[in-house]
């Protein structure tokens, strides 16, 4: 059974639990909370068209042995730049505190590729020694993007070889994340 916890605007507000969690992140607009009720085959994430909408710390408890957290997306959303900075600054919080995250999974919109704003999420990642998977979403849709850049773990050691592709709407690549998860 899949139970919202809650939404959190700070990471020392989040409960202390002793659930594994694996956490979503990625720039607005890349398909973060629809890929999230794909995987789970239930709504549980508010989607919408309008980039930023997610801006707290959102948990998910699935059948009482794990967590999944919707993070705030960054990059395009319309929000003062103050607002911007107090976004990063508690994802690296959580990011660097939270013990309970087993793996951030920085999602990417195949369409557009990496941006700089995931390059510099990844070389934090990488700093910081935080495990990483790089997902990319929306497979099924067609490539806008020239010269898109190539991911390798040489230069990302903090990331996980495997590169994951998704389609929330065709419903491809998720049976790999469902394992991960401990998704039934």
């Amino acid at each position: 059974m899949i139970k919202f916890v809650g939404s959190f605007d700070t990471v020392k507000s989040l409960p202390n639990t002793h659930f594994n969690e694996y956490a979503f992140v990625g720039r607005s607009n890349v398909g973060k909370s629809s890929l999230i009720n794909a995987i789970v085959g239930e709504k549980i994430a508010r989607t919408s068209n309008t980039p930023g909408r997610t801006q707290s710390l959102n948990l998910f408890n699935l059948d009482d042995k794990s967590m999944i957290v919707d993070l705030p997306g960054y990059g395009y959303a319309r929000v003062s730049k103050v607002e911007a900075i107090r976004w990063v600054n508690r994802l690296q919080e959580y990011l660097l505190n939270r013990s309970q995250l087993r793996r951030l999974f920085i999602l990417i919109d195949s369409r557009v590729g990496v941006k700089d704003s995931d390059l510099d999420l990844m070389d934090f990642c990488d700093d910081n020694g935080i495990c990483y998977q790089i997902v990319y979403t929306k497979k099924d849709k067609k490539i806008r993007e020239q010269n898109q850049v190539e991911l390798s773990h040489e230069n990302h050691p903090a990331m996980i070889q495997d590169v994951l592709e998704t389609s929330a709407e065709k419903k491809y690549g998720l049976d790999e994340l469902r394992n991960i998860i401990g998704v039934k």
